[in-house]
């Protein structure tokens, strides 16, 4: 899966990593509130172009702007549900109770989930292992592991206080996977090679989510495919020139926005820094 990339997961990205193996894309983090406002840039962030599969991942915290939301909703071809963030570190969004700060309030995160489904839809979480080494220590991600009932749980496995450079503690898959009762959990966090997906598989995850490897390598999809032995076509693992052609290419199609291309070509190939989803 293609991780939220703040700045960067545009349309055009998320086709580009789905034609070189990306089964699932998610947009970028966008809030609720915003929607309702009608505010521009946060309605870009959910206007679909063409069939890529998709989910919207939305910041909220409230039931009944959730509700408001889903209420005037049209689903479109490749949307496959609704993400919630429990993971963005951005101290303005945890001061306000929303992004890594609802992974201490399970209960208000299982009706969010509840509203979703209730329109038809199909809902997944991403999480962090809380706010802080505290919260991590008492295990708070556990709560919504066992007590929301989502489709899909997606786990970064670090704190929302710990920096990009640091290390993710994959140890804390096994308890995840089993205190999901059977729901899939993907991994999330410094996913950049096949050695780290084969013990990550044989932890049991149900698949991987990568981001910013992705931005250095929008193929690396495929070329973990091929490295774990699907077979993946030579000609779909493509150097950094094809893929900025490959990317212009899908931009003129899907008329992709110049900031997005700018911030995409300054980064492919390149280390990444600290970016929020």
């Amino acid at each position: 899966m293609l991780a939220p990339l703040e700045g960067y997961s545009d349309g055009v990205l998320r086709t580009l990593c789905h034609r070189h193996g990306a089964d699932l894309t998610f947009t970028e983090m966008a809030h609720v509130e915003s929607f309702l406002r009608g505010n521009r840039q946060a309605l870009e962030k959910i206007t679909i172009h063409d069939s890529t599969p998709v989910q919207i991942q939305l910041l909220t915290g409230k039931e009944e702007h959730l509700e408001a939301f889903l209420a005037g909703f049209e689903p479109f071809p490749g949307f496959e549900g609704f993400n919630l963030n429990l993971s963005c570190p951005s101290p303005e969004v945890i001061r306000r109770g929303k992004g890594a700060a609802m992974i201490k309030r399970a209960t208000k995160t299982g009706r969010l989930v509840s509203i979703i489904h209730g329109h038809g839809y199909r809902a997944s979480l991403k999480m962090r292992l809380g706010t802080n080494a505290y919260e991590k220590s008492q295990k708070v991600y556990l709560n919504s592991l066992r007590g929301v009932d989502a489709d899909l749980y997606v786990v970064h496995a670090k704190t929302a206080s710990q920096e990009s450079a640091e290390g993710d503690d994959y140890s804390v898959f096994p308890e995840c996977i089993e205190a999901a009762r059977g729901i899939p959990v993907i991994a999330n966090g410094g996913i950049d090679s096949a050695e780290k997906v084969r013990l990550l598989r044989d932890m049991g995850v149900g698949g991987v989510m990568i981001g910013r490897a992705a931005l250095s390598n929008p193929a690396i999809f495929d070329v973990l495919r091929n490295e774990l032995g699907f077979n993946v076509p030579a000609k779909a693992i493509q150097g950094v020139d094809e893929l900025k052609e490959e990317y212009d290419s899908i931009r003129a199609q899907l008329v992709g926005s110049e900031r997005y291309w700018g911030a995409f070509m300054g980064i492919i190939g390149k280390r990444t820094g600290t970016i929020y989803y």
